[in-house]
């Protein structure tokens, strides 16, 4: 076994640094027909409908999943079920992206024929820029000649690698022209870890009596009181106007502990102007700050005020519940 482990690593290293080869390769050959199928896709009214064979076909069905998160309505048609019937799933108004390394997979061809009778706009990703693929489509993307990570040079590995990473690039370049914000985002990824993620601040604080506040002249003893019974490890200062002025935390608390701390008010031991957020916040970004600032709560308030009302607290432990920390 010993003898063995060695030079299977060393075979998964060369297959990845070939990959990665290939990729680099990849990004620096790609030219202006790339920007011309990013252009033909944004100008489509209709779906970007995706078919390849065999590990095209995955691969196919990945970019259609991407595509489809990223807000470009998108459908994976199988070549084979095309011939079939399924060539009426394609209106005008469409798109085709056609993958196939080699360009001469026989089973997309009632697709090309299909998509040269009705005028349909087509994408071709492929290896080979003398292929009939490559020479009846709309647009040929062509892949860098590059072998695969098998040693006999038959498995698709390293050209599949790169379908599926120029597929990313696609999807990513209409993400970015089509202003695909977080709140878009958050559309497509309601649930799991990536839809807790993109929850709202104010869908997960804490408020009402929940929220630890003092006033400025509140002595130590009722605050740590407070700071004990709400469990956040802190609590913040209001004037009264009810305006958040400051926090106390245990930090704060051990740093006044010689000088006669249980004689102070909260104004004279509090951190003043605090770290807040506003309730509109994602929760990946406020779980940004806590880890940048290196605190474990923060208080929600009404930031365009010139002095912050506190609505709310998030608490490190809010994050951890929802699986995100």
């Amino acid at each position: 076994m010993s003898k063995i482990a060695p030079l299977k690593s060393t075979i998964a290293v060369e297959v990845l640094l070939n990959e990665s080869q290939a990729l680099l390769k990849l990004s620096e050959s790609l030219d202006n027909r790339f920007d011309q199928a990013i252009e033909l896709i944004l100008q489509t009214t209709g779906r970007v409908i995706v078919s390849g064979m065999g590990k095209s076909g995955h691969v196919s069905k990945k970019i259609v999943s991407t595509l489809s998160s990223t807000g470009q309505p998108s459908l994976f048609i199988h070549p084979g079920e095309a011939s079939h019937g399924d060539l009426g799933m394609i209106a005008n108004g469409d798109i085709l992206i056609l993958l196939s390394n080699s360009g001469e997979t026989r089973e997309l061809s009632h697709i090309i024929d299909y998509a040269r009778r009705f005028s349909i706009p087509t994408i071709g990703i492929t290896a080979k820029k003398s292929s009939n693929l490559a020479k009846v489509v709309t647009i040929p993307l062509i892949l860098p000649d590059f072998p695969e990570a098998c040693p006999m040079g038959l498995a698709p590995t390293t050209s599949t690698t790169m379908m599926m990473a120029l597929g990313d690039a696609i999807a990513i370049a209409l993400l970015s022209a089509k202003g695909f914000s977080n709140k878009d985002f958050k559309l497509f990824h309601p649930g799991g870890n990536l839809g807790n993620q993109l929850m709202h601040v104010k869908d997960c604080m804490h408020q009402g009596d929940k929220v630890p506040l003092v006033k400025a002249e509140t002595g130590i003893n009722e605050v740590i009181l407070l700071m004990t019974s709400c469990g956040f490890g802190c609590a913040g200062v209001v004037n009264e106007q009810s305006e958040l002025i400051g926090v106390i935390t245990d930090g704060d608390l051990r740093r006044h502990m010689s000088d006669n701390l249980l004689e102070k008010t909260a104004i004279q031991i509090m951190t003043p102007n605090p770290v807040t957020i506003s309730p509109d916040t994602l929760m990946a970004e406020a779980l940004a700050i806590l880890n940048q600032k290196s605190i474990t709560s923060l208080f929600v308030t009404n930031e365009k005020a010139d002095i912050p009302t506190p609505y709310g607290i998030i608490h490190i432990h809010d994050f951890l519940r929802l699986g995100i920390a």
